[in-house]
């Protein structure tokens, strides 16, 4: 706030505000002290209450026609002044009290000149006064005045207007306790004027009575006497009569004082002029006045109050209406050092409660505030309801008296005072700190809501919004979003704070949040690994693993080939740079071991670890998120009374939680701990660690990170694995590998290839057969020969144990093995000698002699033959029959060969093929170009 100066440096409290040492009862204006000459000074002379005083429209129109009446010209006899408590009424009697004995001059009197003007007159009229105070006066205690005993209300006023000749009037209606008649009291009025006759709580001192007869009469006969004496005043020139009555019957007391007062207001009623009470702008001036002395820099205080109003236009959407209009910027100035808010919280809110004094009690909570602030060093601009001290003992307890009880602890725990909420917050968030954001949100809500804590839940209008909010605490030199984000905060944590409809406001009974705060500390961590494992399970989708194992034993992680990604246990296996063992010896445990047997595939496994650091507020915040489930779950079935609005806010603060949680899921789970072989044994382990960017997409984060770091191998090329075989199996005249060894061993060595799955190894075979750069392949062997061989032609391969992968030059030399077998001539032998079977005889001796062309009766044209396979076999099976028979049919001249593989499966399970088998032959069915494919 270094562009604005603070308000202690532009105005100073009065000596008695600013050391703290004023009396409670200084604020209380009482009429009968000050006509017995024993009130404080500031009330008992003239100068001093006119000094403090600010005359209000209401009240300058009354002392105008009350000095017309004193002086003859015109004027209303009886005024009747009726609000509500605390609205001023004494204090306006007082000022007619000292306009009628003052013994000073006008000049010394502030604003009375202006007035004695407009009445055309130049001096005080020298006026009786008589004061009726029905708080000091007792129906049934007489006193003693001089040598006459004075019993009743009319008794009192005779004595005080003409003393013993004046009470010889009306003895014997004092004596008897009867109301004495119009004219006797015209008489008395007579003798007595000009005279003023001021009568305070009229109806305090009459509902006493009853129709019992007291020393000071009966409840009908001093009703009787106010009629009369009110019809008698209108007569009497230069006399006027005011009296106060309370605005409400709840002022009023019992059946007794309502029955009065209503008497009374009617009585009055017939002859009053009424007095227009203190307008709101006008208790701005009321209140500086008493508390203030002149503001020393009048050009700085504007300045900050327009500092305010700038403000205010420019964030027009987060502030009420009424700070748009200019006369706001008035407002500003006519309340300085004061904000307005709190004068219209406190007339409007605060004024509603029982007891509450709209002058009196807003000057007794303002003087402890302000004493606090100076006190100690406020550097506010402007005294803000966020500025309200509740940490200070006697303010708070200044302004919880009219408060229901328990109050205390709501302020202690979630408003003001170094153990508070707030305090805490501000405390650790310098954002917050700097300018006590959330302390100044906190005051401000509670002196705005506070008022209504015992309207009820049904009352839609309870609470304060979030424009008079931030109207309360803002800064002009802060940026607005800090206390919005202050505000956001405090719902957050509070436990008094309650919300909605658009409002906040404190209560003193705990709001949900407190009863989800005490069932979340039933919680043990250990109640939130289901959530966290089900989360889990749901974020880690299936698509490079082929499982997945949350917090799973290592004797439930099956030892096979399929690529799993363990999770590791929330607490017991968090990694931490620091100590990173601790996740590194569970996740070796489980790659060793499956239970209590050794695990073969270990290269096979991939390892999620959660951040140390982080894994504490996770489990917080499931324990959160379970305990608001639980109250939400309780509501419906019945176990727990919950009205609508509060199951609308448990339904967000669960919505909120599961949110919460389900980001910090990824942000707790960072570490992916992959086991690699060591460049010193195939046996020993290495571990690389990768940290995860946090994410909503767990599983994409994942994958990215192992594929852009090759720990999984989705596509493989086949110069690799040419390369492996070439480093690992073909060595020490080893040319020759079985195919399935090689990808058994990459699931088993950890300083293998991590593949995807065993299909990534069967497609980088297949793309190396279309090459003789790579290997070739074959079906099986017998002795020497390579069965279903081939170089160079594209095959489709399966794995099985049967298929063999051929170092190049064994695979070389094997081809050109086969093309001079099939190409050399026959021998003599084979020519010419005997041969059995189809063939006949070719006779004998030696040259190039045909052989004698077959009889065309014996001519056979066409060939079939059907034999059954073993499936088991298969494939050794169709190499030897293709290389036995349909290569010889083939290699005949102008032979045609159409092949038809009939395949006829069937299985005896009841429910027979699932759909994944059905799926997958159907579509390898459709690859390899069946025409006909169906189960039935």
């Amino acid at each position: 706030m270094s562009s604005l100066r603070p308000w202690r440096e532009l105005v100073e409290p009065h000596s008695d505000v600013r050391k703290g040492n004023f009396q409670e009862a200084e604020f209380a204006a009482d009429l009968s002290r000050v006509h017995a000459g024993t009130a404080p000074a500031e009330y008992q002379e003239a100068s001093l209450f006119f000094q403090r005083t600010y005359i209000t429209e209401g009240m300058r129109l009354l002392l105008h026609s009350v000095l017309q009446r004193l002086s003859g010209k015109a004027g209303d006899p009886v005024i009747q002044l009726q609000t509500a408590f605390g609205g001023g009424k004494t204090h306006t009697l007082l000022a007619v009290y000292h306009l009628a004995q003052a013994q000073c001059s006008p000049s010394e009197l502030p604003g009375i000149p202006a007035i004695l003007d407009e009445v055309g007159v130049t001096e005080l009229p020298k006026a009786k006064v008589a004061v009726i105070d029905g708080i000091s006066l007792s129906p049934n205690q007489p006193v003693k005045r001089g040598s006459c005993i004075v019993r009743t209300m009319w008794g009192e006023l005779a004595w005080q207007l003409a003393g013993a000749d004046g009470y010889a009037l009306v003895e014997a209606s004092d004596i008897s306790g009867t109301s004495p008649s119009k004219d006797i009291l015209a008489q008395l009025l007579s003798m007595a004027a000009p005279c003023v006759i001021l009568m305070d709580e009229l109806v305090a001192y009459i509902r006493q009575f009853s129709e019992a007869q007291l020393s000071g009469g009966t409840f009908a006969t001093n009703l009787s006497f106010v009629q009369a004496l009110t019809e008698a005043i209108k007569g009497v020139p230069r006399t006027v009569l005011l009296a106060s009555l309370p605005q409400s019957a709840k002022e009023a007391g019992d059946a007794t004082g309502k029955l009065a007062l209503e008497t009374l207001a009617h009585t009055f009623g017939r002859v009053q002029a009424l007095w227009k009470p203190v307008g709101a702008e006008e208790s701005f001036e009321i209140v500086r006045r008493r508390l203030f002395s002149n503001i020393t820099d009048r050009k700085a205080a504007d300045d900050v109050c327009r500092e305010f109003a700038d403000f205010y236009r420019a964030n027009g959407h987060s502030f009420p209406q009424e700070t748009q209009e200019s006369r706001y910027e008035e407002r500003l100035k006519s309340a300085y050092p004061i904000h307005p808010e709190v004068f219209a919280r406190l007339y409007e809110d605060w004024s509603s409660l029982d007891n509450f004094q709209r002058t009196r009690g807003v000057l007794k909570l303002m003087a402890n505030v302000i004493h606090r602030l100076w006190k100690d060093g406020d550097s506010d601009p402007l005294i803000m309801p966020g500025s309200i001290p509740l940490y200070d003992l006697d303010t708070r307890g200044n302004i919880i008296y009219y408060l229901p009880q328990g109050w205390d602890p709501v302020v202690d725990k979630d408003i003001d005072g170094e153990n508070a909420q707030p305090t805490q917050i501000d405390t650790d968030n310098s954002r917050f700190g700097s300018v006590m954001a959330c302390r100044r949100v906190a005051r401000t809500i509670f002196l705005g809501s506070a008022p209504s804590g015992n309207l009820g839940d049904s009352n839609v209008y309870r609470g304060i919004d979030e424009e008079r909010i931030f109207l309360g605490a803002a800064l002009p030199a802060s940026p607005l979003g800090v206390f919005k984000d202050a505000l956001g905060r405090l719902k957050d944590k509070l436990y008094y704070l309650n919300s909605g409809n658009e409002k906040y406001w404190f209560d003193v009974r705990p709001n949900l949040r407190r009863e989800m705060e005490d069932r979340k500390n039933r919680l043990s961590p250990e109640d939130a690994t289901p959530s966290v494992r089900a989360i889990l399970r749901d974020k880690l989708r299936l698509n490079m693993f082929g499982a997945v194992h949350v917090f799973a034993d290592s004797s439930d992680i099956p030892d096979d080939e399929t690529l799993r990604l363990v999770v590791l246990p929330l607490r017991s296996a968090a990694y931490s740079r620091t100590e990173e063992t601790l996740a590194i010896e569970v996740a070796k445990k489980i790659l060793e071991n499956k239970g209590d047997q050794q695990r073969a595939n270990r290269n096979r496994l991939i390892f999620l670890a959660a951040e140390f650091n982080n894994v504490s507020r996770l489990i917080e915040q499931v324990k959160t998120m379970l305990a608001w489930k639980s109250i939400l779950n309780d509501s419906q079935q019945g176990k727990l009374n919950l009205d609508q609005l509060t199951i609308k806010n448990a339904k967000e603060a669960t919505l909120n939680a599961e949110s919460t949680v389900m980001r910090a899921v990824p942000e707790t789970f960072r570490w992916l701990l992959v086991p690699e072989g060591s460049t010193r044994s195939v046996t020993e382990i290495a571990w690389r660690k990768y940290q995860l960017q946090a994410s909503g997409k767990l599983t994409d984060e994942i994958e990215r990170q192992l594929r852009e770091n090759e720990a999984v191998i989705e596509q493989w090329a086949p110069i690799h694995l040419r390369n492996l075989l070439r480093q690992w199996y073909w060595r020490d005249d080893r040319t020759e590998i079985p195919a399935l060894n090689v990808w058994q061993d990459s699931c088993k060595y950890c300083f293998m290839p991590r593949l995807k799955a065993k299909g990534t190894f069967a497609d980088t075979i297949t793309a190396g057969t279309k090459s003789k750069d790579f290997f070739g392949i074959a079906q099986g062997k017998d002795g020497e020969k390579f069965l279903g061989f081939s170089f160079g032609k594209s095959t489709i391969v399966v794995l099985d144990s049967s298929t063999l992968l051929l170092e190049v030059e064994r695979a070389t030399s094997f081809e050109q093995a086969q093309l001079i077998a099939t190409s050399q001539p026959l021998s003599a032998n084979e020519t010419l000698g005997t041969s059995s079977g189809a063939t006949g005889n070719y006779g004998s001796g030696s040259g190039n002699i045909e052989p004698p062309k077959p009889s065309t009766k014996d001519c056979k044209k066409r060939f079939y033959a059907s034999v059954h396979i073993d499936p088991m076999t298969g494939k050794t099976d169709v190499w030897e029959i293709f290389d036995s028979v349909i290569q010889h049919l083939y290699e005949y001249k102008n032979s045609n060969i159409r092949l038809t593989l009939e395949i006829d499966a069937s299985t005896e399970t009841e429910e027979g093929y699932d759909s994944t088998i059905q799926r997958n032959v159907k579509e390898n069915c459709k690859v390899l170009k069946f025409f006909n494919a169906d189960f039935e």
